[in-house]
């Protein structure tokens, strides 16, 4: 098999078994779906490039599965200073399973000091966790590394944590900076839960992605916590960052259940 999380197949991008996720062995991690579909929204030509995107929203509509799979993507609101553009990933006969919807903005003409890393240490200090089962064909530990900064994956509470590509995002191309962002961006409900991976689901059925700037190097870090009130819904949420201070913020919301 290739090692790329996608594949490009007679007009479809095939989801290679590294882009599964934890909750379903046959469906996609939503950090994977987030990528291929920023990938459509990045190649979109008719969007004006003296405009930056500021937010994406991922609607999650339903489990996303291995395989071939369409990505489409359009311009639904042109403008010289705001432009909105919608991407989706469906079934091969039309069942969406994703939809994106970005929105750019023109670009202001200020500078600001860059907010430090809250997180001790250096990247390289740290050592990979391995979070699943060694070997086994994931998107965690399998297309995307994982290093643990503060707090671990199956410790509740707050935690940080570094992310980088092991692989393309598409075989034979090189990820992208908004790639990487939303990629790491879909992963504050994993390493930073409050309720036990053994007794719970808590599925993102959303995530939104608020872009400060476009990240700079191959590392995202995600400052993540999440709230669970009783009897109510998930929030998780997560400060974004590269090696050179914040990036952006990332919120999901998340449906919570006993297994």
């Amino acid at each position: 098999m290739t090692d790329a999380i996608y594949e490009q197949r007679d007009g479809f991008v095939h989801a290679t078994a590294f882009s599964r996720g934890p909750w379903d062995p046959n469906a996609q991690h939503g950090g994977a779906a987030a990528a291929i579909l920023m990938r459509a929204i990045e190649q979109l030509k008719d969007t004006d490039e003296s405009l930056q995107l500021a937010r994406v929203t991922y609607e999650l509509l339903r489990p996303a599965p291995l395989g071939d799979l369409h990505v489409s993507a359009a311009l639904v609101r042109p403008g010289r200073r705001v432009q909105l553009i919608e991407a989706s990933l469906s079934t091969p006969d039309g069942v969406e399973v994703v939809k994106a919807r970005a929105l750019k903005v023109k670009r202001a003409p200020v500078s600001t000091e860059p907010v430090e890393l809250p997180a001790p240490g250096g990247i390289e200090n740290l050592t990979e966790d391995t979070i699943f089962a060694a070997g086994r064909e994931m998107y965690v530990n399998g297309g995307i590394e994982v290093r643990m900064a503060q707090g671990h994956f199956y410790e509740q509470g707050p935690a940080f944590a570094w992310f980088r590509f092991k692989m393309p995002v598409v075989a034979g191309e090189e990820p992208s900076a908004l790639q990487r962002l939303v990629a790491a961006a879909d992963f504050p409900n994993g390493i930073s839960s409050e309720l036990s991976w053994n007794e719970y689901i808590f599925i993102n059925p959303d995530l939104t992605v608020y872009v400060e700037r476009e990240p700079r190097g191959e590392w995202i870090g995600l400052d993540a916590q999440t709230r669970v009130v009783e009897n109510g819904i998930g929030l998780a949420q997560a400060v974004l960052y590269d090696a050179e201070g914040r990036v952006g913020r990332s919120l999901q919301s998340l449906y919570v259940a006993r297994r």
